[in-house]
């Protein structure tokens, strides 16, 4: 059967520039999918997905004209309901048949396979495979339903219909065009009122051809490009980009770098087809004002690309990706600079405004704005932050410390009531910051403000210094608390208070800073602050919260490579210091590939089990009553190590703890072997228990060993 590449492209009216790149993977990879699925392409074949803002399209290698034919075994009913005593077929079977195209005449060929218990019939016959034109149709439909469309349009089809300016077609813009090519060859196929074709449309003002009759399907990225100046590829486009924006800021020269943000980028290439990159600039005055402001609008509202020097200091010249090549840009360059301007003038007028009013002077306006209607203002809030950060503070045994974290959590949200937060509500904690130096305050209350919110995300930095990690703690210790105590949890697909994102933080910064608190007394001290709110439950909300923290790190845990069984023995304990978790992961990791290890985590396990069912045992050991050798030395071995292995623990030697421990291996396995731990005499079977109970409390204090039994 001859194969040749196959094109498709639907040509569209703009789309959404944010959902372009997921688009276009999804129409090819759909697309491929289905063609495999049915036969006309093999899995190994080369897909290349193009997407550009007036254009959905893929190109796949090696697509046969008609898919092979294959051998179809059809399970008709069991021998017993389809052939009579004399073997005859009954009306069940000669009716299955007639449903499949068959009479008596296939009877003979039937074959006969046990399926379970019983033997059944099987109709074999060859199923035709499909021609390129009916599953090409069929997979066009597919890729086209299960488009990740954002928001879809309805119009009305103007020619083509049956009836022309009402008949209605959803899709995520109107389209207005259809290629399917399979070699030189147009595919017979239709979709959104459209019937398929060789002919597309390029660049909407600079195609040197309109419309661009495609020769084939190879030649599809080269005339594009040629013919209709619009690079197809969505990668090549994003490249080129990338490339142009590199070369103008070696041109404009000083260590000038455009800044680096792929999302910026990613719209920017959804955004032209043809890309053309011009240096601008803006008048040096506005370099006044916080470079995160005019960053963050030239990005924002403008999609532009600022320029860094080489210190990372914002410059006063900017790159635009135009659409356009004109031989003179002078007036797209101009026209650029003309639209930046007034929100650089903007950006400047609400920092000089701001910088009236000091920080302080706006926390009492936080008493209007509402945090949550069950929690109350951000006023209410500050104030509860405030407690949580001065007793951290004070848990830390730093003096100094609590008063710069009251203070820092008393303005740290003091710039939502900004004009410039206002506008931009991205700045919030960056513009506090520089009002916080503005207004004299110390560098690490300044510094604490702006790195409350962190980390913001997976991977961002913790705060720089120890007022803004206490601060950041409470922060997210209050939001925490309060939501789970008005029982606001995160569902499977919802999270719109960010709760899984700031438990982790809490993580982190507990973990990472090995901070000594526990989790238990910051989260009480938490809910303390939330006695006046009607419905809180804090002791609930302690108690799940807890349970939602480890488990966050129990996930964190196993990704970071540990099995869940070294997970489990170092967390069942619920430890409360969460810096020390690391160093007790180690040591059981260490511990577990002991060779002493799987025989001491199995009898600590029996251990357990023989303890749950013993509740009037005490760790009391009394020498007299040892009679069998076996617990002599065991008792022996314990005197020797326990100590030692105590001591290690105490000096937070976990790894050399456990490793000490596992000298009583062999006392432990002949204990089992020669003493009956549950003697008739309750005097022995007493001292039995607490020799093994005492033996289970030295062996669990670094974690639960009996959770890597298997």
């Amino acid at each position: 059967m001859s194969s040749a590449s196959l094109l498709v492209e639907l040509f569209v009216e703009e789309l959404p520039p944010k959902a372009l790149k997921k688009l276009g993977d999804a129409f090819a990879g759909v697309l491929r999918d289905q063609l495999v699925a049915q036969g006309l392409a093999a899995s190994g074949a080369v897909l290349t997905a193009y997407a550009s803002p007036r254009r959905l399209a893929a190109h796949l290698t090696h697509v046969a004209e008609r898919a092979a034919d294959k051998a179809v075994s059809q399970k008709l009913m069991p021998v017993a309901v389809g052939l009579d005593a004399s073997g005859q077929p009954t009306p069940a079977l000669l009716k299955r048949l007639g449903a499949l195209g068959a009479d008596a005449s296939a009877v003979p060929g039937l074959k006969r396979a046990m399926d379970g218990k019983a033997e059944a019939l099987f109709y074999e016959s060859t199923a035709k495979g499909a021609t390129l034109a009916e599953g090409l149709q069929k997979a066009l439909a597919e890729a086209i339903a299960r488009l990740p469309i954002p928001k879809v349009m309805s119009y009305q089809l103007e020619e083509g219909s049956e009836l022309p300016g009402w008949t209605s077609v959803s899709f995520v813009r109107p389209a207005h065009g259809l290629v399917a090519l399979h070699g030189d060859t147009v595919v017979a196929i239709e979709a959104l009122g459209l019937k398929a074709g060789r002919e597309t449309h390029g660049h909407r003002f600079e195609a040197a051809v309109d419309p661009v009759a495609l020769r084939d399907a190879n030649s599809y990225a080269l005339q594009m490009q040629e013919d209709g100046a619009v690079i197809a590829s969505f990668e090549a486009r994003r490249a080129e980009i990338a490339r142009q924006l590199a070369a103008a800021a070696v041109e404009v020269g000083g260590g000038s770098v455009p800044i680096h943000d792929d999302a910026l980028l990613d719209e920017v290439t959804a955004l032209v087809e043809r890309p053309n990159v011009l240096v601008c600039s803006f008048e040096r005055e506005f370099l006044e004002v916080p470079q995160e402001c005019l960053i963050l609008t030239m990005k924002a509202n403008q999609k532009y690309f600022p320029l860094l020097d080489a210190s990372s200091k914002l410059t006063n010249k900017f790159l635009v990706v135009s659409n356009i090549s004109p031989d003179d840009a002078s007036a797209v360059v101009e026209g650029n600079e003309r639209v930046v301007r007034p929100r650089l003038a903007d950006a400047k007028f609400f920092f000089d405004q701001d910088r009236k009013k000091s920080l302080a002077s706006r926390v009492e306006s936080l008493g209007k704005v509402v945090y949550h209607n069950k929690l109350g203002t951000q006023g209410e809030r500050v104030q509860r932050v405030m407690h949580i950060a001065r007793g951290i503070a004070e848990k830390l045994g730093d003096v100094s410390l609590a008063a710069h974290a009251t203070q820092a959590a008393q303005l740290a949200k003091a710039d939502l009531v900004t004009d410039m937060v206002g506008e931009f509500p991205e700045l919030q904690g960056t513009m506090g910051r520089y009002y916080a130096l503005h207004d004299g305050l110390d560098a690490s209350v300044a510094d604490a403000i702006e790195d409350h919110y962190k980390p913001r995300f997976a991977g961002d930095e913790l705060p720089r210094n120890s007022v803004g990690l206490v601060v950041a703690l409470a922060d997210k210790l209050e939001t925490l608390v309060g939501m789970f105590g008005i029982g606001n949890l995160p569902t499977g697909d919802r999270d719109p208070f960010a709760l899984r994102r700031h438990a982790l933080g809490v993580l982190r910064m507990l973990i990472e800073k090995d901070l000594a608190l526990g989790l238990d007394a910051l989260l009480q001290d938490a809910a303390a602050q939330f006695k006046a709110i009607d419905g809180f439950d804090g002791g609930k909300a302690t108690v799940e919260l807890q349970d939602f923290i480890l488990d966050r790190l129990a996930g964190s845990l196993r990704e970071q490579g540990a099995s869940a069984q070294e997970v489990e023995a170092v967390l069942a304990p619920r430890p409360q210091r969460l810096g020390e978790v690391p160093k007790l992961l180690a040591a059981v990791r260490a511990f577990a590939a002991l060779p002493a290890a799987a025989a001491l985590a199995a009898a600590n396990k029996r251990i357990g089990n023989i303890l749950k069912k013993a509740p009037e045992a005490d760790a009391h050991v009394s020498e007299l009553l040892l009679h069998e050798p076996a617990e002599k030395a065991l008792h022996a071995a314990m005197a020797q190590v326990v100590p030692a292995a105590n001591a290690q623990f105490e000096a937070g030697d976990y790894t050399a703890s456990l490793q000490t421990l596992a000298a009583l291996r062999e006392p432990v396995d002949a204990f089992f072997d020669g003493v009956m731990v549950n003697a008739e005499q309750a005097d022995l079977r007493l001292n039995r228990l607490g020799l093994l109970m005492s033996l289970h409390a030295a062996m669990n204090r670094v974690a639960q060993l009996e959770r890597l039994a298997v």
